[in-house]
């Protein structure tokens, strides 16, 4: 069983590539149907896995709605809002608007869950927003140009959101004692089915453009990018919290605008590293606090 440290450097290094990975998929198959792919692969995999390994599928009376509205929300809609934010703005800038789901989890958490806040925490927020608003600040002053940027952001924005209740979904369940791969697996299952009738009713054709690049980005996206990353997320979720386990979105963004930079041409300024300082100091502010339980358990 992986440490804490471990499943946390996982899942950053993992998510922090997918962002890239993402942008050979948008060219080459509809977002919708894309989003469908990937997750039913995924869904195979893991129900495939807990077959292999007999964990049992069944489920407790009522838990399937709920895995239901997470697959909805967390690998279906997200996903796909995300796949169409990386059509407008390098795949860099959209992991950097994860680096307020810490934030936006503890905000959740608070709602659902009625766990205590300070005022650490909300200066914390204030400058994960400010840090967020100075790596985006170069693009927004083109915006007389092309208002592609503002499409990006908005669609970025609702998805952090919408991942964000899916985790809420995910803490619900475990304080239910509902973790572990199976309903992983169902989950992404509910996403791809989701996904696919979003893509029928949008009237997309489901063609695809072969290519290596397109398969090989297909398999990472899946098998790393999905089974692997979001099992070790999971793991780190039900062992320090919601709040604590989305600070690996803190780290994410680093490495996909590194990436970016050698890829997409992303040209870092010194408002994008003044921002992403402010972002991780805002993040570390707002989580660095006295051992508490990071979620109650639902009333």
């Amino acid at each position: 069983m992986m440490n804490v440290p471990a499943l946390f450097f996982s899942a950053a290094a993992i998510w922090g590539t997918t962002w890239f990975a993402i942008t050979f998929q948008i060219d080459a198959i509809a977002p919708e149907y894309g989003v469908a792919l990937r997750f039913a692969l995924a869904a195979a995999i893991v129900l495939g896995w807990c077959r292999l390994r007999r964990i049992p599928l069944a489920m407790p009376r009522g838990e399937h709605r709920w895995l239901a509205a997470q697959g909805i929300v967390t690998y279906s809609v997200a996903y796909v809002l995300l796949y169409h934010a990386e059509r407008f703005i390098v795949s860099g800038l959209v992991a950097v608007g994860y680096t307020l789901a810490p934030l936006v989890n503890m905000l959740l958490a608070r709602a659902f869950f009625r766990t205590p806040m300070s005022r650490r925490v909300a200066a914390g927020g204030a400058l994960g927003i400010a840090g967020i608003v100075l790596v985006f600040w170069p693009e927004f002053a083109q915006l007389s140009a092309s208002r592609d940027v503002a499409l990006g952001t908005a669609l970025t924005a609702v998805a952090v959101l919408l991942s964000c209740l899916g985790n809420m979904i995910v803490v619900r369940q475990h304080a239910r004692g509902v973790e572990g791969w199976a309903p992983i697996g169902i989950g992404m299952a509910w996403g791809a089915l989701c996904s696919l009738l979003i893509a029928i009713a949008s009237g997309r054709p489901p063609t695809i453009v072969w290519s290596a690049p397109f398969v090989l980005s297909l398999l990472y996206l899946t098998i790393v990018g999905s089974v692997l990353a979001f099992g070790a997320y999971f793991a780190l979720l039900n062992r320090i919290g919601a709040a604590r386990a989305a600070y690996v979105g803190v780290m994410v963004p680093v490495v996909a605008l590194i990436i970016s930079s050698f890829f997409e041409s992303f040209n870092w300024q010194p408002l994008t590293f003044a921002g992403i300082a402010l972002a991780v100091a805002g993040n570390v502010l707002a989580l660095h606090r006295p051992a508490a339980p990071s979620v109650e358990s639902p009333a």
